[in-house]
């Protein structure tokens, strides 16, 4: 969450810094309730003052023989416990109240975010590799692996309903030698190191990454345990050093991590209902960084060139684009989408979203670090993003890599992995 101090020193500034991002959030409420805690836990301390006063007058009149006088000053400080009782029950609602409500707002976004009031404002910031000219009108991925015999929606509608996928043979290796891909480049190469986290997580979990509680509706509960399956590994990742302090010596930390995503997609009705592109549990290989505040621009920059490092190897044509203000995830300061081209919609399509989050995580989860030979802590800052989404991948391999016969050719980075050079058409399950 984004720091209280800043919206009582610089209010204005915090504000008009939300509004870029055009969603309605009032700092006026919050400055309120910071101000009524400041008056209550005054009078706190004038209670405690005026209770340790009569304390020592009491001892005062006792030592001087006015037991009178004692007596009279002890039903007066008898009554100051529950006024003091009622204070800190008000003191503490105030800081619920605040906590409640800055819970609720979304990061601030950095200076050099392009500044929009939508998606058609986000900033193409360059494009790799050329879309193929094809000699045939292109088929999507969903006719492709129909016809490929390695993607069955009905079976899958059948097995849990609509917004799932069930790939078989050489689609259900494809899938996993992508995982496989995915991993070795990032850690070999890459410099990250694999983690297998749990695919679920505890309420405080989700809170810490700012997943809860504005995004609830976007999640699946686990009854009656009340766990929460995670959307992104992202998630788990991040809790990792929840509530530790890091050496700054062991800045940056790189984290990957494959896991299985969940998504209701409330938010998404009637968008992308068929296919790979927008499901319920899909695949994904995420990219995390812990890194020094003074670093994390220039890690954005190295997370975008590794995630970017993928679709280059396996020869799919990309761009880079910056999303503008109120494009900007909630917990985002700066976010670069790398959008893939598919031929088979002719357009690019998202395939990671890699974002700074500066502080904002870091609050919410207690992270902080600590330099050799200075007094206090800071708070790190996180990065994470796709690297990739694994279904949206192989979307783009069999839309780009298609023949007109209906065969779909295996790029050369994944040959060893498939064991083969090429996906033919066959007969379903």
């Amino acid at each position: 969450m984004i720091d209280l101090k800043l919206i009582l020193q610089n209010t204005e500034e915090a504000q008009r810094k939300l509004s870029l991002r055009h969603e309605d959030y009032d700092l006026a409420k919050i400055r309120e309730l910071a101000e009524k805690r400041v008056r209550i836990q005054t009078q706190l301390d004038q209670a405690r003052s005026e209770r340790n006063r009569i304390s020592k007058e009491i001892g005062n009149l006792i030592r001087q023989g006015k037991t009178e006088d004692a007596e009279r000053l002890k039903a007066e400080a008898g009554l100051i416990p529950s006024q003091m009782e009622s204070l800190d029950q008000e003191f503490h609602q105030a800081e619920s109240e605040i906590n409640g409500l800055l819970l609720q707002i979304p990061n601030l976004p950095d200076q050099s975010v392009p500044v929009g009031a939508s998606d058609q404002d986000n900033k193409v910031e360059r494009v790799i590799g050329h879309p193929r000219s094809f000699s045939f009108k292109p088929k999507d991925h969903i006719e492709l692996g129909e016809s490929l015999g390695i993607m069955d929606f009905e079976a899958a509608a059948r097995i849990a309903g609509a917004r799932f996928s069930l790939l078989i043979g050489d689609g259900a290796r494809l899938e996993r030698s992508l995982i496989n891909f995915m991993l070795n480049l990032h850690t070999r190469d890459h410099g990250y190191t694999e983690i297998l986290p749990p695919f679920m997580g505890n309420p405080d979990t989700f809170l810490a990454s700012g997943h809860l509680p504005k995004f609830e509706q976007e999640l699946f509960k686990v009854q009656p345990f009340g766990w929460y399956l995670v959307p992104t590994a992202e998630v788990p990742l991040t809790n990792i050093y929840r509530d530790q302090i890091i050496n700054d010596t062991d800045l940056p930390i790189k984290l990957c991590a494959y896991t299985p995503c969940f998504r209701s997609e409330a938010s998404s009705y009637g968008k992308d209902i068929r296919g790979l592109i927008r499901l319920h549990l899909f695949d994904k290989v995420e990219l995390y960084k812990f890194v020094a505040p003074d670093q994390s621009f220039q890690e954005l920059e190295g997370l975008v060139k590794d995630a970017g490092k993928v679709l280059e190897l396996l020869g799919l044509p990309y761009r880079v684009v910056s999303l503008c203000t109120a494009d900007l995830g909630f917990s985002s300061a700066k976010t670069y989408d790398l959008e893939v081209w598919l031929p088979g919609q002719n357009c690019y399509r998202e395939i990671s979203s890699c974002s700074n989050c500066s502080d904002f995580q870091a609050r919410r989860a207690g992270i902080r670090f600590k330099k050799s030979g200075r007094k206090g802590t800071e708070l790190v800052h996180t990065l994470n993003g796709s690297g990739l989404a694994v279904g949206r991948t192989m979307v783009a391999i069999l839309e780009n890599f298609q023949e007109e016969d209906g065969t779909v050719r295996i790029p050369e980075a994944l040959w060893d992995y498939m064991g083969k050079k090429e996906i033919n058409p066959s007969k379903k399950l």
